[in-house]
């Protein structure tokens, strides 16, 4: 369900989830998250300075993704229960393209605490779909670690299709690691009229 907000900023729930798009006031509730997840998620991400665990850098960094948002270049949704601040995950679309592609990528983690409890399935198929009816997307591509099933496993439960893999694809944690490719298409997509 979409929630139109006073900042325009999407507003989704699921069940007892609450998925909002990052802003000013998120900040600290985002640096907790990864704070508390950083050795957690080392192994499925980039190595990240010190700076991306501080309240200063994310202040920067909520400037820059409310600004793509504002033009629909990128969001950035975090993920908590209807009734807690806490931040269980994060989603990111990137890469936001419209004609001629109508695609973008995304990206996704979950806090430790918060596995195996279709949390992210949940999300990202509200998410994926309020792209699909609100933003005009076509295509989402995603891609993963083959070691990662956990994330084959819910990106396969959204509706993702395997479409390749990609050697040496993305530094992850200081190695250059393959990632098998995936995408999720829009079926009820059709050009918007002209009128």
């Amino acid at each position: 369900m979409y929630e139109p907000s006073v900042s325009d900023l999407p507003r989704l729930s699921v069940d007892e989830l609450r998925i909002d798009a990052i802003s000013h006031e998120d900040v600290m509730r985002v640096v907790q998250y990864f704070q508390r997840n950083r050795a957690f998620l080392a192994p499925w991400e980039p190595a990240r300075t010190s700076g991306f665990y501080s309240e200063q850098g994310w202040k920067r960094r909520v400037l820059q993704l409310m600004e793509l948002q504002k033009h629909q270049l990128a969001y950035y949704f975090l993920i908590a229960k209807q009734d807690s601040p806490t931040v269980l995950g994060v989603i990111s679309y990137t890469s936001m393209m419209q004609y001629p592609s109508y695609s973008c990528t995304v990206g996704y983690s979950l806090d430790q605490a918060a596995q195996g409890q279709g949390i992210m399935r949940r999300a990202l198929a509200t998410t994926n779909q309020w792209l699909f009816d609100n933003i005009h997307i076509h295509r989402v591509n995603a891609a993963y670690m083959p070691c990662n099933a956990r994330s084959a496993k819910v990106l396969e439960a959204v509706g993702f299709e395997r479409e390749g893999r990609a050697r040496d694809y993305l530094l992850i944690n200081g190695q250059w690691e393959d990632h098998l490719l995936m995408a999720h298409i829009n079926p009820h997509w059709r050009p918007k009229s002209s009128s």
